[in-house]
């Protein structure tokens, strides 16, 4: 069964037992080189950047990943109050962290 996620702070129908936590993912990517080249000649036309669409999407989908592998070792049943954080690192590099709280609901 997937385990719930979800950014209020309950989760309509069920009861939260007890809240264990912080949990969250973090990963740090680089678009490489070529990317970056495609990206910079991309801007200055105006419009969507797909090379950066496309790396901060999997980015998140990876950081979503390893917050969950956190609330499944602390026997979580859902993560509520997910956010997202980015930032740079220098000019070439992205940080994404999903975090939230994990809770164990009521059987």
């Amino acid at each position: 069964m997937a385990m719930i996620v979800t950014g209020a702070f309950d989760i309509p129908g069920a009861t939260i037992e007890e809240a264990l936590g912080t949990v969250f993912g973090v990963v740090v990517r680089s678009q490489g080189l070529g990317g970056n080249i495609m990206a910079q000649l991309r801007s200055l036309g105006g419009g969507e950047i797909h090379e950066y669409t496309r790396l901060l999407e999997d980015t998140r989908r990876q950081a979503i990943d390893r917050m969950l592998e956190n609330a499944k070792a602390m026997n979580a049943d859902a993560v509520i109050a997910m956010r997202f954080d980015s930032s740079e690192i220098g000019n070439t590099m992205t940080e994404v962290v999903a975090y939230g709280t994990a809770v164990r609901l009521r059987k």
